[in-house]
């Protein structure tokens, strides 16, 4: 049952981020360029984002456990570090550039085009060699 939740969910997700044109590369580079052609939609897309991330947390976190787990689990290393900042400043610059976040990159892949692919492989590329340098491994 776990599974088919989690499938559900990120069919919902692809389905929202295709929906709201958050597929298109272009609609954030637009958003990027304030002086430009600025496109404010993303603004409305991360808002109806946070809301319904606000909504679900205060709703689930009433319970005394989750559905699929024993327990609520939060991150044990809570710090800022370097390899954290450095690895925000390279999806900032990523997704400034390409226009594509992994998510909306994902969901694109079922239209065929070409630079999604190609974002998808970097990165899973990065993702690897990220793994291979540092001693982490795969789960």
């Amino acid at each position: 049952m776990d599974k088919l939740t989690a499938l559900f969910a990120g069919l919902l997700f692809g389905a929202g981020v295709t929906l709201s044109g958050m597929v298109n590369p272009m609609k954030v580079q637009n958003f990027m360029d304030l002086f430009g052609t600025w496109d404010p939609t993303l603004l409305f897309v991360m808002g109806a984002a946070l809301a319904t991330a606000v909504a679900g947390y205060a709703f689930v976190l009433r319970w005394r456990k989750p559905l699929y787990a024993e327990s609520f689990s939060s991150p044990a290393h809570q710090l800022f570090d370097y390899r954290l900042m450095g690895g925000a400043a390279l999806f900032g610059l990523g997704w400034g550039l390409s226009g594509f976040c992994p998510g909306p990159a994902l969901a694109s892949l079922v239209f065929g085009y070409w630079p999604s692919v190609l974002f998808v492989l970097a990165m899973a590329a990065g993702m690897l060699i990220v793994r291979l340098t540092s001693g982490r491994s795969a789960s």
